[in-house]
């Protein structure tokens, strides 16, 4: 069978997988759990005391099953997207060494899983939550900038690829602060499944750039771009769905 009809195949099926996880975490999910508020943070003027002093207030709120659902949907329709209308372009673009497709939708759906884990560490401010989502978004846009700008050139420009790791590691050094301060100030008491999903996600993140590095490198078998782009893809349902089912098991489940 053809390299690519194989290809396409694998996708119609992670995509299968990454739609029926969706599904099935809504079926299952509790409505009643995982939900948490979302606040803005603002200085409020104290008469008393004469001065600025910080003050919060919730504005709403939100239930993180959502999140994990989302982030398989994205997914799902990006491969849905890729094998059918999109496949032709996909497949030419592979032939290049690019993916654009793919970039765009980790920067959504990584982001997206970042929020959900912004919540988990007590992250609900919403100005700290645009920023975790956009500065993952730029890191995983900064791939598509290593692609394009690397496209034809025998020596291999590196910048882009630094400037999304720095990017990328700012929300996990947050994420630390937060677990850190809640196990020092606030009691300790943090689930168990918590720190499971801050070490375990951290290091399925860290192997994208890893699989990134093989193929700009071409060590063993990523001198073929097509293993890079089928490690890609799994890595992808590997993290979502390790996330996903940590996170219902320790916040969503009945």
């Amino acid at each position: 069978m053809d390299k690519f009809k194989k290809l396409n195949i694998f996708n119609l099926v992670m995509g299968f997988f990454h739609l029926i996880q969706g599904v099935v975490v809504l079926f299952l999910s509790d409505p009643d759990k995982g939900v948490v508020p979302i606040t803005v943070n603002f200085l409020k003027y104290n008469s008393e005391l004469q001065k600025l002093l910080p003050a919060s207030e919730q504005i709403g709120e939100v239930n993180i099953a959502w999140f994990v659902a989302i982030f398989f949907f994205m997914s799902a329709t990006a491969h849905l997207f890729i094998s059918t209308v999109y496949r032709k372009k996909y497949e030419e673009n592979l032939k290049k060494g690019i993916n654009k497709v793919r970039w765009f939708e980790y920067a959504l759906s990584a982001s997206v899983m970042m929020i959900a884990i912004s919540f988990l560490t007590g992250i609900y401010d919403l100005s700290s939550l645009v920023m975790i989502f956009f500065l993952d978004a730029i890191m995983n846009l900064t791939g598509l900038a290593m692609e394009i700008h690397n496209q034809g050139e025998k020596k291999i420009k590196w910048l882009d690829f630094i400037i999304g790791s720095l990017a990328g590691i700012i929300p996990w050094i947050v994420f630390g602060i937060y677990v850190f301060s809640a196990r020092e100030f606030g009691g300790g008491n943090i689930p168990t499944f918590v720190y499971w999903i801050y070490v375990s996600i951290f290091i399925f993140f860290n192997t994208f750039a890893i699989n990134m590095f093989l193929q700009y490198k071409k060590i063993g078998p990523w001198k073929n771009y097509l293993y890079g782009e089928t490690a890609y893809i799994v890595l992808s349902l590997v993290a979502k769905t390790l996330l996903a089912w940590q996170v219902f098991g320790g916040t969503l489940r009945p």
